[in-house]
């Protein structure tokens, strides 16, 4: 670890969004290096010559490969709590790391997304308050709006938790938050099918589910209306997907 923990090494990096195998590559090798991710594709090691080793060889993979990838020594001033982050280093095994990851959360924080919420933004509302955050509050802005101190931005540009790649904003949180549960896994197959509508999973609730999302966009004249009406729907589905295999 940083003495004094005040220095650490970054790996920002874009990946171009196919072939999907690139990404699927880095992503396992940034778990076996144990790299944290502070941010979309931002990733943080501490700072020794091992770390810097590691992060050159995969940021001149990505650049070989297509990708645009840096390396760079950080010192935090705002907005990271460093002894949070040594614990989701020193967290053994990888499972106590994602927990790390959902504790960082503090109840009851502001989250801000787009308004005019559609499938996306409804279920991660939803996976939001059920499992990562259950005193969440949400906000919702037009464009890109702007985010407040302590607010977490999410399905926007440049957000905390949004796209990356294929993978749709409620995809990323399961990952991001180490959310493994096979219903949940199978809901973001439904949701990022309707999403991004590239018929990626196909599964058979797909099209009966946009159905009922169109429903509530519908019938609902508010973004507060819309979460709360498609709770119930998300509810039923995760709790049938559950019983279900494969």
């Amino acid at each position: 670890m940083p003495e004094g923990g005040d220095r650490w090494l970054l790996l920002i990096h874009q990946i171009p969004p196919k072939p999907d195998y690139f990404r699927v590559k880095v992503r396992r090798r940034l778990q076996r290096l144990g790299a944290v991710a502070l941010k979309n594709s931002v990733y943080v090691l501490p700072l020794n010559e091992s770390s810097r080793e590691d992060f050159e060889w995969l940021a001149r993979e990505i650049v070989t490969d297509g990708g645009e990838a840096m390396v760079c020594e950080a010192t935090f001033v705002t907005g990271v709590d460093e002894e949070e982050l040594r614990r989701m280093f020193e967290a053994e095994p990888a499972g106590e790391v994602a927990a790390a990851q959902v504790s960082r959360v503090e109840p009851g924080r502001t989250w801000v997304t787009r308004a005019n919420v559609h499938v996306d933004r409804m279920a991660s509302a939803w996976l939001i308050r059920r499992f990562i955050d259950p005193e969440a509050r949400f906000r919702f802005v037009v464009g890109r709006g702007r985010a407040a101190a302590g607010e977490l931005r999410f399905d926007m540009y440049d957000g905390d938790y949004t796209h990356e790649g294929d993978r749709c904003t409620f995809e990323v949180l399961l990952e991001r938050f180490g959310l493994r549960d096979a219903g949940l896994r199978r809901m973001a197959e439904i949701v990022h099918d309707i999403d991004l509508k590239d018929e990626k999973f196909g599964r058979a609730e797909t099209a009966g589910i946009a159905l009922l999302v169109d429903g509530v966009v519908a019938s609902c004249t508010t973004d507060e209306a819309r979460l709360e009406r498609s709770g119930a729907m998300w509810d039923d589905l995760y709790a049938q997907l559950r019983r279900r295999r494969g």
